[in-house]
């Protein structure tokens, strides 16, 4: 499998393990989107100083070729995956953890 197919697949993943299975509503929160912005920021500029050095390269038979800021669109995909469902279980653990303190107050 190629790494845009990987890419996309861990994304389809993700998406449905929130959709059915962790409901959390992350992708409606704004607050989601502005820690995503400041992650992606960052992975932005460090994709740029890793590639745009050469000191990583990309197998141009693999990805699609789109880049942003240097980055291959798969990267972006990549970390969005791990940042959303990283961030998806924590708003889950925390959603339990919620509901366990109030069933514990009552």
């Amino acid at each position: 499998m190629t790494y845009t197919g990987l890419a996309v697949l861990t994304l389809v993943t993700v998406l449905l393990i929130e959709f059915m299975a962790l409901k959390t509503g992350l992708l409606k929160m704004i607050q989601f989107y502005l820690a995503y912005g400041i992650v992606v920021f960052f992975q932005l500029l460090t994709n740029g100083f890793l590639t745009g050095r050469e000191i990583v390269l990309y197998d141009p038979g693999v990805i699609i070729g789109l880049r942003i800021a240097f980055a291959p669109v798969e990267d972006l995909l990549f970390g969005f995956s791990l940042v959303f469902l990283t961030m998806a279980v924590w708003t889950k653990i925390g959603m339990v953890e919620k509901a366990k303190f109030k069933i514990k107050q009552e």
